[in-house]
């Protein structure tokens, strides 16, 4: 994934894999859709996120899903 969207620094949150530039672990963004939490409600408790930066790590991940997936 692009290292302007995520970053790991051990320095930061243990390692976690974070946005770039915040504290903000992406596990968080995948928790809140996971539940009953919506894109909007993840913004809103993380205001360091932007929504940009939020979608691009979604297409991202869809995009390397993608990328895995067995050929039909």
């Amino acid at each position: 994934m692009d290292s302007a969207l995520v970053k790991r620094d051990p320095e930061i949150m243990h390692g976690t894999l974070c946005f770039t530039g915040t504290r903000v672990p992406v596990k968080n963004l995948f928790d809140y859709l996971e539940g009953s939490s919506s894109l909007e409600g993840f913004l809103e408790d993380f205001p360091s996120v932007s929504r940009e930066r939020a979608v691009a790590v979604l297409e991202a991940a869809r995009e390397s899903l993608a990328a895995d997936a067995p050929a039909a």
